[in-house]
């Protein structure tokens, strides 16, 4: 009797892990299944992904060499823009000390002329206003 309930046990223990067993492989075969699919799937496309990606990075070092090239034009154009600034600083600092200097001809003449037309009066007031004429 022991043999037949350790029996019974037995087989209801193996049925009992078939049930498990029977659903858990059907899914299994079903995932596999899907698995070949996706992979047949993936290697059809991959060649078709691997051409774009290359054309996209082919795309993009045209970019790069582009955007060298424009930084390359860029630099030279504000090498050239900081060089005329240069120059217009050195002239304006040139004009500004010219006139600076043009300032105090202008001045020093001005003053010139009022001593030489100070003096002129003050002679002609001491003979009395009569030059050569009379």
């Amino acid at each position: 009797m022991i043999v037949e309930i350790a029996a019974l046990l037995v087989a209801t223990a193996f049925a009992v892990l078939v049930g498990y067993l029977v659903p858990m492989l059907i899914q299994l075969r079903k995932t596999i299944a899907e698995s070949e699919q996706l992979l047949a799937q993936m290697s059809s496309e991959l060649p078709s992904l691997v051409r774009e990606m290359r054309a996209m990075t082919e795309n993009v070092n045209t970019l790069v060499d582009q955007t060298r090239g424009g930084v390359d034009h860029a630099a030279v154009f504000l090498h050239a823009v900081g060089e005329i600034g240069d120059t217009v600083q050195q002239v304006h600092e040139t004009v500004r000390g010219k006139s600076g200097s043009l300032l105090v001809n202008v001045a020093s003449m001005v003053a010139g002329f009022r001593a030489a037309s100070a003096v002129v009066k003050g002679r002609m007031s001491k003979e009395g206003g009569n030059s050569n004429g009379g």
